[in-house]
């Protein structure tokens, strides 16, 4: 007897977004979350919805992000008239600062790529100081340069995995925190999901475990090659508007806090703070956006991302006849959280997934 149609595990930003997308196509499903001992990739998310910079030289990513920006506001309406929960959508644009000449001559180069990758959608403009203090009058004078595209934005990344779930439990779904995976058998009629809670028994099975579908994908035939790296950021105290428009380094929240960020270490499972990278971050902080000076820090903290070979998304199928399973990673599941809930979940549904997302599929680092 079967618990449910499908089992998704993990509850973080991916597998919420799926799972959402599955109840709002009418499919009985069960997420199973590890609950606040999971490394909790989503509740360290800078919260960016972000095109630039994405993709030159993976064509199909810069297709999906554009495509999954071009979704979110219709996405985000849909979240706030069924949960009632406010995301802070914004998407008025982004700008990234370099920092130096050569950074702007390199970002110059790449984004010409990525411009002819991805089509004309993708739209940018580079900036001068005078054209980049119109937008942004607080920012530093002696910014060498900036690019603004207006294909990018963000959110409140908690306020948004809380609206997934809501969502999900309002479509239907079912959902099941302290629920650790132990292991997986495969059945003749589907799965058996041995957790710390009891066994599970699914028809389709989905791994979104973040990090943890490293060790949950061999138990089916997948491989999902995956190292964490660890991100760090700080948040000030509520400000006056300061910035209007989000950066990789800086953005203003709805609340009137600053995020600063970013960091990347190679540190494995260590979700920490530590006091080097923290003053790095202030410095350039700082650097970019003087009136931080003397401005307290009431929050920092660490994050783990899911990171694979290159960077960009991994998504598989199951390749044997039998049941169905289908395992996804990516370290961009705020960006990706409209494609994966309106685009990617239907086809779960479907005999195989769509041709389109074939550059995804772990194959590509054997080749």
């Amino acid at each position: 007897m079967k618990d449910s149609r499908v089992v998704v595990i993990g509850g973080g930003m991916v597998g919420a977004a799926l799972g959402y997308g599955l109840a709002r196509e009418g499919i009985e499903t069960l997420m199973l979350d590890e609950g606040d001992q999971g490394l909790r990739a989503a509740r360290g998310n800078f919260g960016l919805l972000w095109v630039q910079g994405k993709g030159a030289d993976f064509p199909a990513y810069a297709r999906w992000t554009l495509e999954s920006c071009r979704l979110w506001p219709d996405f985000a309406a849909e979240l706030i008239e069924l949960t009632g929960i406010d995301v802070h959508f914004r998407q008025r644009g982004g700008i990234h600062y370099c920092l130096d000449e050569p950074e702007l001559e390199a970002y110059r180069l790449e984004l010409a790529q990525q411009a002819a990758v991805s089509g004309t959608d993708f739209e940018y403009q580079f900036l001068n100081a005078r054209q980049l203090a119109r937008l942004e009058p607080h920012i530093d004078a002696n910014i060498p340069g900036a690019c603004y595209s207006p294909n990018d934005g963000h959110v409140n990344p908690l306020f948004l995995l809380r609206a997934l779930h809501a969502g999900f439990l309002a479509r239907g779904g079912h959902y099941r925190p302290r629920h650790h995976v132990l292991s997986i058998e495969t059945a003749q009629d589907g799965f058996v999901l041995h957790t710390d809670q009891g066994p599970i028994r699914a028809e389709q099975l989905v791994l979104a475990a973040g990090l943890d579908n490293c060790r949950l994908a061999p138990m089916v035939g997948l491989s999902q090659p995956l190292t964490p790296q660890r991100g760090q950021l700080l948040i000030t105290e509520r400000l006056p508007r300061l910035l209007n428009y989000p950066s990789i380094y800086l953005r203003q929240t709805g609340e009137g806090s600053i995020q600063i960020g970013d960091s990347s270490e190679q540190v494995g499972l260590d979700d920490g703070n530590t006091p080097a990278v923290m003053a790095q971050l202030a410095r350039r902080a700082i650097s970019l956006l003087p009136a931080l000076r003397h401005r307290r820090i009431v929050r920092g903290w660490g994050a783990l991302r899911v990171m694979s070979p290159d960077g960009y998304p991994v998504y598989e199928q199951s390749r044997t006849p039998g049941p169905r399973v289908h395992a996804f990673s990516s370290h961009s599941g705020v960006t990706l959280a409209a494609a994966h809930a309106l685009t990617l979940a239907p086809m779960l549904l479907e005999p195989a997934l769509s041709p389109e997302l074939d550059a995804f599929t772990p194959q590509r680092f054997k080749d």
